[in-house]
């Protein structure tokens, strides 16, 4: 390791500064382009030791727990928190950019969607019992190491104030000195907790846990590894105009502002399709919004999201029928053929994105498509299957749903001109 003297030229992807020197590209945590620096050097990473120069759209952090001088150290939930306002929208915007240009892509992309600070409903803590005390934060950037952290920017105010709470909680499940995972989903009608931990409950510990649980205020269910432990109320999201209550753990929108902002476009695009098919449906957070002017067929892997959306609009009034069909999507994409009856179709996939999906869509005669996608590199692969199959790009939307960190979620409307 070497200490060296390095000028910052630009932002990666992942958020370290990167500097160009003769043995290659180096890449340093919070720094960034105008910054010059001095790092200890190994091979391509570098440690920053001392900031000689700013850059001048360098910006004050946030929060206490970032940067290198952060003690006990830097949690690793934000990587760009020392960008200012316009270098940090600009960078975030070119993330999307960049992936669409990989692909030969080259269309308008619109301007960053912004999200305030205390918008995150969703949050992964890491959890884990140390000599110390109960350590409950986040993982220090490529490490295993848990950051306590006694605040959080991005999280919900709510979630702000819970962290007590949810310390004694997370201690009472901590029967193993093995780390775990504690989610956290603010809901309307309280905290939704789940924990996937690689260890097992004793019934000694679950009756412990559960009179904790029933101690602490403003919690509403609690599972382990997929088993609710207790429910005190069900929780309540709002899709819509429609109240679903998602399944332990399951997959929601990180950001209620986000969602909001998605929903609108997805719905816009497709106002006017009287059947729409809705891909990765998950519980049913565009199903249940174009179901107010549509008939929508949810097409999703996993059973208790499935479910959860099902309830909801079975109980829902005001909007047209809805029908499930649970189906591995990976494995067994819907054919064109399926498709042939729809005129809008919406898909959302996990980061890997849709590539056998998108390519029957692509054969498809659906006029209009909304493309989802928290992974810019996924969906540009998945946009180029289905410009080559005709369709037209009409926009794309990078939303900022997760603050400060190298993630993006973008909407993207297609249609297919007519013959």
């Amino acid at each position: 390791m070497s200490a060296e003297k390095l000028e910052i030229t630009r932002l990666g992807g992942q958020g370290d500064g990167i500097a160009e020197t003769p043995k290659g590209q180096v890449f340093v945590p919070f720094t960034l382009s105008g910054d010059i620096v001095n790092a200890a050097v190994e091979k391509d990473r570098g440690t920053l030791m001392a900031l000689l120069q700013p850059s001048p759209d360098r910006a004050e952090p946030p929060c206490p727990h970032f940067g290198p001088d952060a003690d006990p150290g830097a949690c690793g939930g934000c990587a760009v928190q020392h960008v200012s306002g316009d270098a940090y929208r600009d960078w975030k915007r070119g993330l999307v950019v960049a992936a669409l240009e990989s692909r030969g892509i080259k269309t308008d992309v619109a301007p960053l969607v912004a999200t305030e600070p205390h918008t995150r409903r969703r949050v992964v803590f890491a959890a884990k019992r140390t000599e110390a005390g109960l350590a409950l934060g986040f993982n220090k950037s490529q490490s295993h190491e848990i950051v306590p952290v006694r605040t959080c920017v991005i999280a919900t105010s709510r979630i702000n104030a819970a962290l007590p709470a949810l310390q004694r909680i997370a201690a009472s499940v901590a029967v193993s000195r093995e780390a775990f995972r504690l989610t956290v989903l603010d809901t309307h009608s309280g905290f939704d907790l789940a924990v996937d931990a690689p260890f097992r409950l004793s019934e000694t510990d679950r009756l412990q846990i559960i009179a904790i649980m029933r101690k602490e205020a403003g919690m509403a269910r609690l599972a382990f590894n997929g088993e609710i432990l207790i429910e005190k109320q069900p929780p309540q999201l709002d899709f819509g105009a429609v109240t679903v209550n998602p399944p332990p753990g399951g997959f929601v929108q990180a950001s209620d502002a986000a969602e909001q902002v998605m929903g609108d476009l997805v719905t816009g695009h497709l106002k006017k399709a009287k059947r729409v098919v809705d891909l990765f449906s998950g519980s049913g957070t565009f199903t249940l919004r174009l179901a107010e002017k549509s008939h929508v067929h949810a097409v999703e892997g996993d059973q208790p999201s499935l479910d959860a959306l099902d309830r909801a609009a079975r109980h829902a009034q005001g909007i047209k029928p809805v029908s499930v069909e649970r189906r591995d999507l990976f494995r067994r994409p819907l054919m064109f053929s399926e498709l042939k009856t729809y005129q809008g179709l919406c898909f959302d996939p996990p980061r890997a994105g849709a590539e056998a999906q998108a390519r029957e869509i692509a054969k498809s005669v659906i006029p209009r498509i909304a493309a989802v996608s928290c992974n810019p590199v996924t969906l540009a692969r998945d946009l180029e299957i289905l410009i080559a199959g005709g369709y037209r790009l009409s926009s794309v939307t990078p939303i900022d749903q997760f603050l400060w960190s190298a993630h993006v979620e973008v909407v993207a409307l297609l249609e297919r001109p007519r013959r």
